[in-house]
């Protein structure tokens, strides 16, 4: 489902200045959402606005640390009252910290690490549960990874933050089993050509993979108004 219309929806996408986020930033938007930018990057931020408005989409940027004290909560209560609903959150910020032996990981990247991949979600669920539910067809879909169960060595802060992001989705999800409008989900996006693949497989040739953009068929049947998925993780097969 590429051809998705989604004239009069509203999206919100946290680490949309690259990678999975920016990709389907551009995407939503090109679907006809109004798309509200979240990442810590000013530039690529607006790089990104300027891509939305010449392919004739609109886009609140909002530049954000996830770390921030209170921004999320902030954010939540704008998109209440400026807008009185939300109607798709996408959670593609994510950090992957140092691929180092558990036992040397330091304090600092546990923190950041389980900051951005798991704290930030769960405030995010908070700030935003009650926008969602003021949608006819709320729609949270959260960028997850196959770390989450591979738990190979060295991979200790990512891979538990991402188990722990899987647990604390698919428990909110739980609690809206019976919700008519509201659909909660997880997707493993697998390898693919970003920042962070980079980093964490340097000698890897990135044109072997496919661009974050080859997402957005399976994106765009979890955020469409039609979704039946519910509670589900779901792993991309590009």
């Amino acid at each position: 489902m590429t051809d998705i219309d989604l004239k009069g929806r509203l999206a919100l996408v946290s680490g949309a200045s690259r990678g999975i986020g920016h990709a389907m930033a551009l995407e939503l938007a090109r679907a006809g959402a109004h798309v509200i930018a979240t990442a810590r990057t000013q530039g690529a931020l607006e790089e990104l606005d300027d891509a939305i408005k010449a392919d004739g989409g609109t886009c609140t940027l909002v530049p954000m640390d996830l770390m921030s004290e209170d921004g999320i909560e902030q954010l939540g209560q704008i998109v209440s009252e400026r807008w009185g609903k939300l109607d798709i959150l996408l959670a593609c910020a994510g950090a992957l910290g140092e691929l180092t032996p558990a036992a040397q990981v330091k304090s600092k990247t546990w923190q950041s690490v389980m900051g951005v991949n798991l704290i930030a979600p769960a405030r995010m669920i908070r700030a935003f549960e009650g926008p969602l539910l003021a949608s006819d067809a709320g729609r949270a879909v959260f960028i997850s990874s196959g770390a989450a169960s591979s738990r190979r060595a060295f991979w200790a802060p990512y891979a538990a933050s991402k188990s722990a992001v899987d647990a604390l989705v698919q428990s909110w999800a739980a609690e809206h089993v019976n919700s008519p409008s509201l659909r909660i989900n997880v997707v493993y996006p697998g390898a693919m050509r970003t920042r962070m693949r980079a980093k964490a497989f340097p000698g890897e040739d990135p044109m072997s993979l496919p661009e974050p953009k080859a997402l957005w068929p399976l994106m765009s049947e979890l955020v469409g108004p039609d979704c039946a998925r519910h509670g589900e993780i779901l792993r991309f097969e590009g």
